[in-house]
């Protein structure tokens, strides 16, 4: 009898303690390739829930009210759909296997459109598909910047200011970092119209900021040591002429700038001054700022006119490829290829509900650069633009944005040489006072990646939207290192490998 009891004991413990498990975390493979399976959907019943990273990990945060009946869904496009229960899952890699289709299927399905009969479909069906009104949407939205500072160089080829030596010069570009890192992470609900600023309100839960204060170049910093030996050697009512390449600009030299009374601000220092202001708000307007970047990634989507994806609006300087047909949800779905065939920019897959031509996702990748110009000594090249944007339907039958990532990277570069000379039309003798005269050549290379996950869409009528006030001075916090329980218990797309090694330096 006591020993029924230990048994019937052990098997209550391992229950209870599988059923009060708070989260599920795995990672999703195809069962042929054993590749990660990217953008999987992972839910509870029918709920709402969160989507795999590049890496098909997920990290799915449990209802303090969930039923032993729950049942964990996860599905992905082209793959069968899994479901398991909630309260004896306790796998860390889940296989998905490629669903097959029969041919009559396919026949049934297709009504033998060709590829461009079924873009023009959904080019035809964009206003009834897409859901333009007002909605209520809890999202998450993650802004990766990597900066790498691939050339610096300045050679002084003479001087008459000791202290602008080669060595000084030397020194402050040794102080420039290299690199450096900035990842925003922000969970929101956000009312308006989807791409639409103006009308954007975000109720922030909760904001991180992770990157390394050290490495931020700092620009009063530098002004303060400049300034230092501008007073020391430089005379009042002096002015600079100052050449690069075939250029050459005159900036006078304030008398103020001498003294401690406020200074009388001209043309040079008022756009200084904006540029500071400027990058001030932006860390200040934090919400203001988080709003735009939102707008500006939905707006690169097909479904605006305006879109730089434009394989529908200019759908004639594209070639279409009718490629093979997939299931989601049960729904047939047609996969199309694109590619340029005039002087388009993106390459890529489209998927169509052949039931509405509603397209519901379409992965692409620019095949040029999409910017590239060199210029007395300035170059700009914007190499890269990639990206994934996938639909869902609402309540309202309506398909509104459930993902959406971009990629892009650009080098600017500027090559030629710098001369400063010092002039003073009230000194004895020769008006020229100083001069500096070098060669510069600097090379930074940018990589911006956002990402945003749309884990609920309610449409909301007017009413309920004008209700909503804005907390505007919102801040994000600020974290040196990845902190893995900064976000437990808030269901987020999980951070790639980058992210989680990230530290600032001691």
């Amino acid at each position: 009898m006591n020993h029924l009891h230990k048994v019937s004991m052990f098997f209550i413990l391992v229950t209870s303690n599988s059923f009060s498990q708070e989260s599920i975390n795995a990672k999703i493979l195809d069962s042929t390739s054993q590749k990660p399976i990217p953008f999987a959907t992972i839910s509870i019943n029918e709920n709402s829930g969160v989507i795999s990273n590049n890496n098909g990990e997920f990290l799915l945060y449990l209802n303090q009210n969930k039923s032993k009946k729950d049942s964990l869904i996860i599905r992905c496009l082209g793959y069968q759909t899994k479901c398991f229960l909630v309260n004896t899952f306790n796998d860390s890699v889940v296989l998905l296997s490629p669903k097959s289709i029969e041919l009559n299927e396919v026949l049934i399905s297709n009504k033998n459109y060709t590829a461009e009969e079924i873009i023009e479909k959904a080019k035809e069906n964009l206003a009834n598909n897409y859901d333009y009104d007002f909605i209520k949407s809890k999202v998450f939205y993650r802004a990766s910047n990597l900066t790498n500072l691939l050339k610096k160089e300045v050679t002084i080829k003479n001087t008459t200011i000791p202290e602008f030596n080669q060595s000084f010069v030397d020194s402050l570009l040794n102080a420039m970092p290299d690199s450096a890192d900035n990842y925003t992470e922000v969970l929101a609900d956000m009312y308006g119209k989807s791409g639409i600023n103006d009308t954007l309100k975000l109720d922030i839960i909760k904001a991180s900021n992770l990157y390394d204060k050290s490495r931020e170049i700092t620009f009063n910093s530098y002004e303060e040591k400049f300034n230092s030996i501008i007073k020391k050697y430089v005379k009042r009512d002096s002015y600079f002429k100052i050449k690069s390449g075939v250029f050459g600009t005159k900036e006078d030299m304030d008398s103020s700038f001498f003294h401690n009374e406020k200074p009388k601000v001209d043309e040079t220092e008022a756009f200084l001054e904006e540029q500071k202001k400027k990058e001030q708000e932006r860390k200040n307007s934090f919400t203001k700022h988080t709003k735009y970047s939102i707008s500006r990634l939905q707006l690169k989507s097909f479904s605006y006119p305006d879109s730089d994806l434009n394989f529908l609006e200019k759908s004639n300087r594209y070639e279409f490829e009718l490629e093979d047909y997939s299931f989601l949800n049960n729904n047939f779905v047609c996969i199309i290829k694109f590619k340029p065939k005039r002087s388009a920019n993106y390459k890529g897959t489209i998927y169509v509900n052949i039931d509405d031509f509603a397209i519901i996702r379409v992965d692409y990748e620019n095949v040029k650069a999409l910017k590239n110009f060199r210029l007395l000594g300035l170059s700009y090249n914007l190499y890269l633009k990639r990206g994934t944007f996938i639909y869902e339907k609402n309540k309202f039958n309506r398909y509104a944005l459930k993902y959406a990532e971009v990629e892009e990277g650009n080098k600017f570069g500027i090559k030629r040489p710098l001369k400063i000379i010092e002039k003073n039309k009230h000194s004895k003798g020769r008006r020229k006072q100083n001069e500096l005269s070098s060669d510069i050549h600097f090379i930074v290379s940018n990589i911006e990646k956002q990402e945003l996950v749309v884990f609920e869409n309610n449409p909301i009528n007017r009413t309920d939207y004008a209700a909503f006030e804005e907390k505007p001075k919102v801040k994000p916090i600020y974290l040196p290192k990845y902190d893995p329980e900064f976000w437990k218990g808030y269901n987020v797309i999980e951070p790639n490998q980058a992210i989680r090694d990230f530290k600032s330096i001691e």
